[in-house]
């Protein structure tokens, strides 16, 4: 702990107390981030991603939230090396993942996406032949138009894959489901006036702009019903643009989340470039803090947590205080799946620290 600042053990502890939901209920207060690996085979999890998510399942984690899965479109992979949620082989090794994991005491859910034109352009992707589509066609990290704007029948078929993907996850046995609005993938390109210029009732004002996460959202309730828990994650920033901001004002943000929580988000998870900077001018309050009171629904908090010495008396007094309700840990449990039991017995200096050449391996 910190030298003269140590945090108490009784301090530490509302990290491992249960988070109850009315739809779900967790052992601790950490959740294990999404975190794109690539070590797919055409698809499909290899053994390794099963020892590689048990690893970590093992050590006190209350929720997995695996890598972005990609839902049944020709153009949603990122690379072939990204899993799939459908096809019989892949559902089937997810399914054995879901198993292991509950062989534990830690819940576990799917992230769904579709890359829309963060899909590179090379024969390293999946159906290289198949173009990629996004909603105006813009390429969002030179914001260049590169393609046409997708057709109203190819926005419906997309929202449809979301939907049966999400089912595929409630038949499994999974724990609930995670939709990638973040990271500019393809609803992430929806939702910013940098990447959605079309003219139709899917683009122009924000109300306007969230409409196809928003009927995501619906058509992913319908399949899954009532009682099964969704989560959405949404960024301000994404790969190449840091500085990018979704929403600029509390305004713009409720705008975004009100309409996703009322069609069936039950818990958003909110990432940062950084955890501790305040979201808006004039507040204290991260990202986190922000949508959970704009949205009324539970948040995670994510951003460059773990990666310090100590864990931070910011984050506590946060939870303690009801402006965010779980945390997600991403780099620092590549680097050490036992990184959330170690932190519990108060043996810190035997975390192993992250470092760029953990992304090369699945540990």
């Amino acid at each position: 702990m910190n030298t003269g600042t140590a945090l108490a053990l009784r301090d530490i502890e509302i990290l491992y107390r249960p988070f109850k939901h009315r739809k779900f209920e967790l052992c601790t207060r950490i959740v294990m981030a999404p975190m794109a690996r690539n070590y797919a085979t055409d698809g499909i999890p290899t053994p390794e991603m099963l020892h590689y998510y048990r690893r970590r399942a093992e050590h006190e984690l209350g929720l997995i939230i695996t890598e972005g899965c990609s839902v049944d479109d020709p153009a949603a992979a990122v690379s072939a090396d990204t899993p799939s949620f459908f096809g019989g082989a892949a559902l089937r090794a997810w399914k054995r993942i879901c198993r292991a994991v509950h062989a534990t005491s830690c819940k576990i859910i799917p992230q769904i996406q579709h890359a829309g034109m963060m899909r590179p352009a090379d024969n390293k992707t999946s159906n290289p032949l198949e173009p990629s589509i996004s909603p105006s066609g813009i390429n969002p990290i030179t914001l260049q138009q590169v393609g046409a704007p997708m057709s109203l029948s190819r926005i419906r078929e997309v929202v449809h894959s979301f939907a049966r993907a999400a089912e595929n996850a409630r038949r499994l046995g999974f724990d609930g489901v995670e939709i990638n609005g973040a990271y500019g993938m393809l609803i992430d390109q929806f939702l910013r006036a940098e990447t959605n210029h079309r003219e139709d009732e899917y683009g122009g004002d924000l109300p306007g702009r969230v409409r196809f996460a928003r009927e995501v959202v619906q058509a992913v309730r319908k399949a899954v019903g009532r009682r099964f828990p969704i989560f959405f994650r949404l960024s301000q920033w994404y790969p190449g643009h840091e500085d990018a901001r979704l929403a600029n004002t509390p305004e713009e943000l409720e705008e975004i989340v009100r309409p996703l929580s009322e069609v069936g988000v039950d818990v958003f998870d909110c990432t940062s470039i950084h955890y501790g900077h305040p979201e808006f001018e004039g507040s204290p309050l991260g990202l986190a803090a922000w949508v959970r009171l704009l949205s009324k629904r539970p948040a995670i908090c994510s951003g460059a947590i773990g990666l310090e010495p100590s864990f931070p008396s910011q984050l506590l007094r946060s939870l303690s205080m009801n402006e965010i309700d779980l945390i997600a840990i991403g780099r620092a449990l590549l680097a050490d799946p036992a990184w959330a039991s170690k932190l519990h017995a108060a043996m810190e200096r035997s975390i192993t620290p992250f470092t760029p050449q953990h992304l090369a391996r699945l540990l």
